[in-house]
């Protein structure tokens, strides 16, 4: 208790600019918790949508079934790469010519990357928040040490009494910031490595898909 009154007397004491370092520390704290706690939540949700489709996937024996999921489906990212999958078949079957399966393959890769990416949106803030947040610190750190220095020479004195409090001012910016980051780098692996897993959810549903479509045209 008496350590938390101290800092909160450091934050109260500290100039202008070293409370806008610690306010866009705290700006950035909220929105990489933020972010975190949603992400979470819908990769969570898809992994659990993207399982579903393919146990059905699996009973299906032609592209009219894989519509009816498709459209059972819609607006989840197994139903988008479905219904997409499944109208590119359909042209397949109209075009006709020895070049069916890759053109099929390309496209599943192609509708898969744009899934994945738009998954991604929102992770580089994290990265970028472990990243900038140190930095942010050390510059009120910084600032606050150039504050110190002008204090002695106002002074005229280089004694405890007189560096300290100038010195702890300085150093709390240096801990919020790695308050910032050090949680803010754990968030980013953890979700990227949610989304590797989507991934790797989506490309085996991808390859079930592509097998009963190939196995319908006949490629």
């Amino acid at each position: 208790m008496l350590v938390g009154n101290s800092l909160w007397y450091l934050v109260r004491q500290s100039d202008t600019m070293s409370k806008l370092v610690l306010l866009s520390l705290l700006f950035l704290s909220i929105v990489c918790w933020t972010i975190f706690i949603c992400k979470l939540i819908l990769f969570h949700v898809k992994k659990n949508q993207i399982n579903a489709v393919m146990q059905q996937v699996k009973k299906a024996n032609n592209i009219e079934q894989l519509l009816a999921i498709a459209t059972m489906h819609e607006g989840t990212v197994p139903g988008y790469f479905l219904s997409k999958t499944v109208i590119f078949s359909q042209s397949l079957r109209r075009i006709g010519g020895s070049q069916q399966a890759t053109m099929l393959q390309n496209n599943i890769d192609q509708t898969v990357d744009s899934l994945l990416m738009h998954e991604e949106s929102y992770l580089p803030v994290l990265q970028t928040s472990a990243a900038v947040s140190p930095l942010l610190g050390l510059f009120g750190t910084v600032w606050g040490l150039v504050h110190s220095f002008l204090s002695i020479s106002e002074k005229q004195s280089a004694d405890i009494t007189t560096v300290a409090p100038g010195l702890a001012e300085a150093l709390i910016t240096t801990l919020a910031g790695l308050m910032v980051a050090i949680p803010a780098l754990v968030m980013y692996n953890i979700l990227n490595t949610q989304l590797r897993k989507m991934e790797h959810d989506l490309l085996k549903l991808a390859d079930h898909v592509s097998v009963v479509i190939q196995n319908v045209l006949g490629v």
